[in-house]
C-alpha cells in the first residue's frame, strides 16, 4: 500500500512541477491579496497588526481553493483516473497521495511564504510561529476536504463554482480556529487549545477524507 502511495505522490509532484503555472498561481494570488489589502483599507501599522491574522488566513484559504479545480481534471481528461480506479491498487492510498501532493504544492508553499507577508502586515513577532504552524496544519485539512469536492465535480465542464459552494461550509471551522490561534498569539494568550482543535480536525480528515474522495471519484467516473 505504501508503494502505491509513494508512486502516485511522486507522479503527481512531477506533473505539478512540469506545469509551473498551476504551481505558482496560488502563491501569486496569496501575495497579491496581502499586498493590495493595505491599499484598500489603511496602511496604519496598528490597524494592520489587528486584522493580519484574518487577512492571511482568508487569503490562504482562497489560494487553496483556487487550485482545487485542476486536482483531478487532467487525469480525468486523459483517462488515467479511470485506469487508476479500475486497477487492483488501493484507491484509499491513491486518493490520499493526490491530496498530499496538492498540499505539498499549494499549502506548504503558502505556509512558508506567510512569515514574509506577516512582517509586511506588521504582525507581531511572537505570533509568526503560530501563524506558520496553524497554516501547516490547516492547509493540510483544507487540501483533504477540498479534494472531496474536486472529486465530486471532476466530470463537470465548469465545476469551479460548484466546488466553492460545496467546500466553503467545510472550510469555515478551519478558518475560525486557525485565525483565532494567530489572534490569540497577537494578544499574548495561550494558543494550545486552538492548535489542538486544528490538529484534531486534521487527524479526522486524514482518516476519513480519502474514503470520501475515492467514493466520489467512482461516482464521477461512472456517471
Amino acid at each position: 500500500m505504501m508503494r502505491v502511495f509513494w508512486a502516485e505522490l511522486s507522479r503527481d509532484l512531477l506533473l505539478a512541477f512540469r506545469h509551473k503555472g498551476d504551481f505558482l498561481n496560488p502563491l501569486i494570488f496569496f501575495l497579491m491579496v496581502a499586498v493590495l489589502f493595505p491599499l484598500g483599507v489603511s496602511p496604519a501599522a496598528d490597524f494592520l497588526a489587528q486584522i493580519a491574522p484574518g487577512v492571511l488566513w482568508v487569503s490562504a484559504l482562497l489560494a487553496t481553493l483556487l487550485s482545487l479545480d485542476n486536482l483531478f481534471k487532467s487525469d480525468f481528461d486523459d483517462g488515467t483516473l479511470e485506469q487508476l480506479l479500475l486497477s487492483p491498487e488501493s484507491t484509499y492510498m491513491i486518493a490520499l497521495a493526490k491530496a498530499c501532493a496538492h498540499w505539498i504544492t499549494t499549502g506548504l508553499p503558502l505556509a512558508l511564504m506567510a512569515p514574509l507577508l506577516a512582517v509586511m502586515l506588521f504582525l507581531p513577532t511572537q505570533a509568526i510561529a503560530t501563524l506558520v504552524i496553524s497554516l501547516l496544519i490547516g492547509t493540510a485539512t483544507l487540501s483533504l476536504l477540498g479534494a472531496i469536492a474536486s472529486a465530486l465535480t471532476v466530470g463537470l465542464k465548469k465545476g469551479g463554482v460548484l466546488i466553492s459552494l460545496l467546500v466553503i461550509p467545510l472550510y469555515i471551522p478551519v478558518l475560525i480556529f486557525g485565525a483565532s490561534a494567530v489572534q490569540s498569539a497577537v494578544d499574548g494568550l495561550p494558543v494550545t487549545a486552538y492548535l489542538a482543535i486544528l490538529g484534531a480536525m486534521f487527524a479526522l480528515s486524514l482518516v476519513l477524507a480519502p474514503f470520501a474522495i475515492a467514493a466520489s471519484l467512482r461516482v464521477s467516473v461512472s456517471s
